[in-house]
């Protein structure tokens, strides 16, 4: 893969590479509901297979990479159904709009969309390693039938084939666990970069999920500025302003706040400080 033009990189900031992560459960013996009934139904795998399957194909996926979201199985925590306005995305994807999970890892949401009634060949997904569908198509059993196309790209990277395939193709981008890899600066280069993605006109949407906390840090603190910003919903909206001046597109941006478990792996990584996991919806006006 060549080297971004930024000198970014879709490679999380932040040293991974310790001993013992905080944020990997070492087992998981229960999933949950809305993941189950995907796994059993659109996978048809055997009820009592599912908790061992799940656990298995974890652990090679945090092999391939350690991401806080894999060691936690936030994997199996889907995102877009979440959403209030997931109504609405679901009729627009039924009428042939595209939409790209930038971050895919494993494809979670792509499966949930599809057995919901999405036609796969208006689905697209994009992550820095192969090695993660790989992985999605084994958890999923779905290598022969899924038409979604899967593109290994750095988002950083002007030159690839992110870039080249789907630069105004895009009605929608779902980034979950994505935008809090990266400093202020290069969440900014990021968002730009997905809005280059998106079809020019009203209505596209940008939506997802990340970490964030309750006291985040003044993005104008250079000398403190975090290698992975966490934000509220004021500094979610003040970096959208930032690149609304720098694109000279206009947003509508809403975003809301949840406490993630008091004994959560997220809880236990963000020590000292109260994690929240915020939902966002940005829409062009």
């Amino acid at each position: 893969m060549s080297v971004p033009e930024t000198g970014s990189s879709s490679m999380p900031s932040e040293d991974y590479d310790s001993q013992k992560f905080l944020w990997y459960e070492p087992e998981l013996t229960e999933v949950e509901p809305q993941a189950r009934e995907l796994l059993e139904e659109y996978s048809h795998i055997l009820s009592d297979e599912v908790v061992q399957r799940v656990n298995s194909l974890r652990d090679r996926a945090f092999a391939i990479f350690p991401y806080p979201c894999i060691g936690a199985f936030r994997f199996l925590d889907m995102s877009i159904p979440q959403l209030p306005i997931y109504p609405e995305i679901l009729e627009r994807l039924k009428s042939g709009e595209k939409l790209l999970d930038i971050g895919c890892a494993v494809g979670q949401e792509l499966r949930r969309l599809v057995f919901d009634g999405v036609a796969s060949e208006n689905l697209y997904a994009a992550d820095l390693r192969r090695d993660f569908y790989e992985v999605g198509f084994d958890l999923f059993k779905d290598r022969d039938t899924l038409k979604a196309q899967f593109i290994e790209a750095d988002i950083f990277d002007k030159n690839s084939a992110l870039v080249q395939q789907l630069t105004g193709k895009m009605d929608i981008v779902n980034a979950a666990s994505f935008f809090h890899l990266f400093s202020w600066d290069d969440q900014v280069a990021a968002v730009k970069q997905v809005i280059s993605l998106l079809r020019p006109q009203p209505g596209a949407l940008v939506v997802g999920r990340q970490a964030g906390r309750r006291d985040p840090i003044d993005p104008d603190d250079r000398e403190n500025a975090p290698k992975r910003y966490a934000h509220d919903v004021e500094t979610w909206k003040r970096l959208w302003r930032q690149v609304e001046e720098e694109t000279g597109t206009r947003w509508e941006v809403e975003a809301w706040v949840e406490v993630w478990e008091a004994n959560s792996a997220f809880s236990k990584y963000y020590s000292g400080v109260e994690p929240l996991k915020m939902r966002f919806v940005s829409r062009r006006l």
